[in-house]
């Protein structure tokens, strides 16, 4: 397991404004072998590569946080719930198209569950 001092980048699965939004704030990162932590996200990109982008970036050591807008963490949902990792910590987060709806989010759900809500 790697130690949380290695986790220094966040990476982020999503829409090309959000994708955008977060690489001016500067989370940006190419390694030397051309691998990115981010990934956009739009009609034409297949399921596949979204899954494929996950399962990376969720499996990388030097990553604290992934991001996923969450309509897109609709199209991979399985593999969402199925994530129980504490590190990479998975997030939704909202699109400028796609209102954040607590009830589909992950870790609310297991929350929820935790309490005895769900």
């Amino acid at each position: 397991m790697a130690s949380q001092k290695e986790r220094i980048y966040m990476a982020v699965i999503g829409d090309e404004d959000s994708v955008t939004g977060l690489l001016l704030a500067g989370i940006g990162h190419t390694d030397t072998k051309q691998q990115t932590n981010f990934l956009v996200v739009d009609a034409k990109t297949p399921l596949a590569k979204i899954e494929e982008a996950f399962e990376t970036f969720t499996t990388r050591k030097d990553i604290a946080i992934v991001l996923v807008n969450q309509h897109v963490a609709e199209m991979i949902r399985p593999m969402i719930d199925s994530y129980e990792q504490a590190f990479p910590t998975v997030l939704e987060i909202p699109s400028k198209d796609h209102p954040y709806d607590p009830a589909k989010d992950s870790v609310l759900k297991r929350i929820s569950k935790l309490f005895g809500d769900g």
